[in-house]
């Protein structure tokens, strides 16, 4: 059997692996438009501040290759697919057939409806290659502007930051609003602010000022204008599905996937930050691009690659980051339009930076914010994935801060000991 994955992030290395399980024999081919291979991408603002080195950042070490026997396709673009002939084409001219492809292709950097937005000064945040980009300049530079509300901007300003140069966040709403409520971002923000960041959030930008010689002067906005050198512009991502229409794949807001990462070609596989897959809170399918996800999507690709037929549960939302020393950890629903029909229990420390929030719909816990105190992070978690009922007092221990295990149903713990 002949396997060929298109991409190298963890979605890859997830596929590799389930593969594994089953087929030790089959040949694994991974191409990826990137130079290195796979590594944690949440690292490269660590690599941007001299926190950490080049060699720290792999995701598995080489010889998980070697004893994978995977060979390695690094710096080669994909141009083409042929479900008929089951080949993929690449930019050196190169034809590659495979009996089950996977395609992993991840998103692109959304660039916004900004006037100046075009030319140099103008970076990205998301690859290793960005970061490199960055490192060559980073002496020059005084004044940073980042666009964008999500993890990217934020990591991308911590790790200007770092380097003691001035960092303005400009935001069209507020921070990571996706995930964080209004407490939680404002609580975040006002760490950032204490080590050094700069914020603007619900502000609108009209254009990128530059000089006569094409570099970038600032960005003018509706509350004023700000000098910067360079700019970040970390405004979201997009799908890469420009192979999945050229093979004549169902796309969606992403590449449609079944339970078994199946797209519409049978022989044809998604994963990762490019699929539309199963939610396993709201059984809806939807692209959901974070990290353990990605993996777990590409790890049941790998099995039913190999014919294993294990059907993916689903994912579940969930982040968690640390910025410059404040956790943070959101799981499940956490943000809605309208919250009536839940019920929200919050804990508030200010003084300490500290911020709890459970949210309950029919006595099941579907989502929890934690700042600050994220200790039990994965009690809570579990209470979300598995949809344990709690009856009032073990909603009340939630609300306290006390997840017990001893909360889990009887049935579920014994499977646990017969299954370690």
């Amino acid at each position: 059997m002949q396997y060929v994955i298109v991409g190298n992030g963890v979605a890859a290395i997830g596929a590799v692996e389930g593969i594994r399980q089953h087929d030790t024999e089959g040949t694994i081919t991974i191409i990826s438009e990137e130079a290195v291979a796979t590594y944690g991408r949440p690292l490269i603002s660590y690599y941007l501040s001299d926190k950490i080195k080049l060699d720290t950042l792999p995701y598995r070490p080489e010889e998980f290759y070697v004893k994978n026997k995977v060979t390695m396709k690094l710096d080669s673009k994909v141009t083409a697919v042929s479900p008929q002939k089951r080949t993929v084409t690449l930019e050196s001219g190169e034809t590659v057939t495979y009996d089950k492809l996977l395609l992993a292709t991840g998103g692109s950097p959304v660039a916004p409806d900004i006037r100046g937005i075009e030319g140099q000064g103008i970076f990205n945040f998301t690859t290793v290659a960005h970061a490199e980009a960055l490192k060559e300049v980073i002496d020059s530079v005084k004044n940073v502007v980042v666009i964008g509300a999500g993890l990217i901007a934020l990591k991308a300003a911590e790790g200007f930051a770092e380097r003691g140069i001035g960092v303005t966040v400009v935001v069209r709403s507020r921070i990571m609003r996706a995930y964080f409520d209004e407490t939680a971002g404002n609580m975040v923000v006002r760490h950032l602010e204490n080590n050094g960041l700069k914020f603007m959030q619900g502000v609108e930008i009209s254009r990128i000022k530059r000089y006569g010689t094409g570099a970038v002067k600032g960005v003018d906005t509706d509350k004023g204008f700000l000098p910067a050198d360079i700019v970040i512009v970390a405004a979201g991502v997009s799908p890469n599905m420009a192979l999945a229409h050229e093979a004549g794949l169902n796309t969606n807001k992403g590449i449609v996937v079944d339970d078994f990462m199946t797209t519409s070609n049978a022989d044809i596989y998604a994963a990762g930050d490019v699929a539309e897959a199963k939610d396993l809170l709201t059984g809806e399918y939807t692209v959901r691009p974070i990290w353990p996800n990605a993996y777990s999507q590409g790890r049941y690709a790998g099995f039913n690659m190999t014919g294993a037929g294990k059907p993916y549960s689903g994912g579940l939302s969930m982040n968690s980051i640390t910025y410059y020393g404040l956790p943070t950890v959101t799981v499940g629903e956490t943000i809605f339009e309208d919250e009536s029909g839940y019920e929200i229990d919050t804990f508030e420390d200010l003084d300490n930076s500290i911020y709890r929030k459970l949210i309950f719909n029919d006595n099941i816990l579907v989502g929890c914010i934690l700042i600050g105190d994220i200790d039990a992070a994965g009690f809570y978690t579990s209470f979300i994935k598995n949809r344990f009922k709690l009856d009032e007092d073990g909603k009340k221990l939630l609300m306290e801060g006390d997840p017990s295990p001893a909360l889990w149903p009887d049935e579920y713990i014994e499977a646990m000991l017969n299954n370690p």
